[in-house]
């Protein structure tokens, strides 16, 4: 019955009979229907066909969660870490993962994960993240092991089945083409995606940065084969009122060769470790691009090189804010 609701309520939706979809949806989610409700979460998310109500989208994603849903489950604990539709309560969505990894293994996995992690009652780390500063200017700092090796391997590992192609929308076509400057592969983490562990990562790369953790972009993962690079360009937007100020990047592993991250203003190259980072400011002191943050990420020789990114604004972006 589920996926048959499903499927008539998107043929109404294709020609136009929105509110007969939308009654069909109804009447399966006030039946309990899992899929249904998850459904119209999603919804209530993107604001697709229904106005964006967060709110509703939290609720719905319970819902669906408590009816059995895995990904409604999923996503709900993702909107409780993080705050979006609701206040954030990190120790709620622990304890909202302790009561699915009883049957969940994935959750089961993040939660061992974050048992590893020294963290206080908020979700952010206990002790502090050392930084060596690289580069004046371009500001570039250093971490040493910011993330452990379990941390990379999650990353990757959670990562692999969403690899896609880097792409770009054509302006005159319209259509996703290959990214002529990004040619690796790449999935992102948005807030429905960004799993307590995954949040709590983000906290760190927040508190490392001196930045509150609602400034940051969705985190993205990227994979680089042998030949593939992300040419030289700058992170800084050009026609924004929230600049992307600060750029972090995680090397999740360092079994490759060449693929060393390059500022082209100085001829700075650097390769971390595995669990290493990289914090560079995107604009000078007057909050304009820094013509000194000029970057690329080299081709890589051989092996496959994996990366964790993260974006940082100057203010709260996204709908964790809404």
């Amino acid at each position: 019955m589920t996926s048959n609701a499903i499927e008539r309520a998107e043929s109404l939706f294709r020609v136009g009979q929105y509110q007969d979809g939308l009654d069909l949806l109804g009447v399966a989610a006030r039946a309990n229907d899992p899929d249904a409700l998850a459904y119209l979460a999603s919804m209530s998310l993107s604001g697709d066909v229904v106005n964006r109500d967060l709110k509703l989208s939290r609720d719905l994603f319970r819902r669906a969660g408590l009816a059995g849903s895995v990904a409604g489950a999923a996503a709900y604990r993702a909107f409780v870490a993080n705050g979006t539709g609701g206040p954030p309560d990190w120790t709620g969505a622990v304890k909202l993962l302790e009561q699915a990894a009883a049957t969940d293994t994935a959750a089961r996995r993040e939660l061992d994960l974050i048992a590893r992690m020294r963290l206080m009652e908020s979700g952010d780390p206990i002790h502090p993240c050392p930084a060596l500063t690289v580069s004046k200017s371009p500001e570039v700092q250093a971490f040493e092991s910011l993330f452990t090796d379990a941390e990379c391997n999650f990353l990757i590992e959670s990562s692999m089945p969403a690899f896609e192609p880097s792409t770009v929308v054509d302006p005159i076509s319209g259509a996703l083409v290959p990214n002529p400057v990004r040619t690796s592969d790449a999935t992102a983490y948005p807030w429905v995606a960004e799993s307590p562990a995954i949040h709590a990562l983000c906290r760190r790369l927040a508190v490392a940065s001196g930045t509150k953790v609602n400034q940051g972009e969705p985190m993205q993962v990227l994979r680089y084969r042998p030949g593939q690079e992300y040419r030289a360009h700058f992170d800084a937007l050009t026609d924004t009122d929230n600049q992307r100020i600060l750029t972090f990047l995680v090397y999740l592993n360092d079994d490759y060769e060449d693929g060393e991250t390059e500022f082209l203003a100085t001829g700075l190259r650097v390769k971390g470790r595995k669990g290493d980072a990289l914090l560079f400011r995107n604009v000078d002191r007057h909050g304009q691009p820094d013509p000194n943050s000029e970057h690329a990420g080299l081709p890589v020789a051989r092996g496959e090189k994996f990366l964790a990114s993260r974006w940082i604004r100057e203010r709260p972006f996204g709908p964790a804010r809404d």
